[in-house]
């Protein structure tokens, strides 16, 4: 099998593979509309994405704003939204243990897949939306449970995915956009997705979403092995050596003892302090409004 990645791990190529989750009824308006209307303000980003012709995107959030949960599942419902509810661990912890006992069968599906760590977040989104050209400093499996959504899966190799690119992502000096160019097209690899489909790619791997004009619902269940660990700990030290002027060679070309060096000195300088996230100055610039142009409409208007 050909892998469609430079970095080695167990998933070697875009799969699909089988979910319970939607026969348990976790997709319906009446369980996201309750969930909505208990969760955490703190946890909910809420996005809107503008490309130009170039497929270029640009980012804005939103507030939470005080619509009930039925009223803002009716926004994104009619607008151009993508909501994602982060730690839904706790924030919704009956589909978690569900969607756990899928993960573990698709794990098993891949020798030497062995989750160290997982989290997750759900994602519901509007007919419309879209999502830019990103990469996951994680292992991903996709759950779709509702909708249909196009996902482009795109090669793990430095002229799709630079490192430098990454270290940037892993330090949260910018959000996960990459660079992106259109002749990237020729590259990719289209999968579509129904309810009961859960989606796999390469760790890492840069990859874009595209709605099929329809409501959709995702769980993104994010997974951490030990090699991937070790890898995204060497991006940050190596994140914050160039901030410093140094010139730090690819993890690519590091062998185990050099990455784990790296993710111990990732974990001191974490701790330290030594790169300020940059991520909390996003200004939030809309609210969800049932009826309004993309579902939203400028703060203070």
């Amino acid at each position: 099998m050909t892998r469609a990645t430079r970095y080695p791990g167990p998933v070697a190529e875009a799969g699909i593979h089988h979910h319970d989750l939607v026969s348990r009824g976790f997709g319906s308006d009446a369980a996201l509309a309750a969930v909505l209307d208990r969760y955490p303000a703190e946890l909910f980003d809420i996005n809107l994405y503008d490309f130009d012709d170039a497929g270029q995107a640009s980012l804005r959030t939103g507030t939470r704003g005080s619509l009930s949960g039925a009223e803002l599942l009716a926004a994104i419902h009619q607008g151009r939204l993508w909501v994602n509810l982060r730690g839904i661990e706790t924030g919704w912890p009956e589909l978690w243990e569900a969607a756990l006992v899928d993960f573990r069968r698709i794990q098993a599906a891949y020798p030497g897949m062995r989750a160290v760590s997982n989290a997750g977040q759900l994602i519901l989104s509007s007919p419309k939306a879209r999502v830019p050209y990103h990469f996951d400093a994680a292992g991903v499996v996709l759950f779709h449970l509702r909708g249909r959504k196009r996902v482009f899966v795109y090669p793990g190799d430095e002229a799709h995915l630079p490192e430098r690119c990454m270290e940037q992502v892993v330090a949260r000096q910018t959000t996960e956009e990459l660079p992106y160019d259109r002749t990237f097209e020729a590259d990719a690899r289209a999968l579509d997705l129904t309810p009961g489909q859960a989606l796999t790619w390469p760790v890492y791997a840069p990859h874009r979403v595209e709605n099929l004009d329809a409501f959709c619902v995702s769980l993104s269940m994010e997974y951490q092995t030990w090699p991937s660990r070790l890898r995204t700990g060497a991006l940050y030290t190596n994140a914050v050596l160039r901030s410093r002027g140094g010139a730090p060679r690819s993890t690519e070309a590091m062998d185990l003892p050099e990455l784990a060096a790296r993710w111990a000195a990732s974990l001191a300088l974490r701790r330290a302090g030594a790169l300020k996230s940059r991520l909390g100055d996003f200004k939030r610039d809309f609210e969800p409004v049932v009826g309004a142009p993309d579902g939203a409409r400028p703060l203070h208007a």
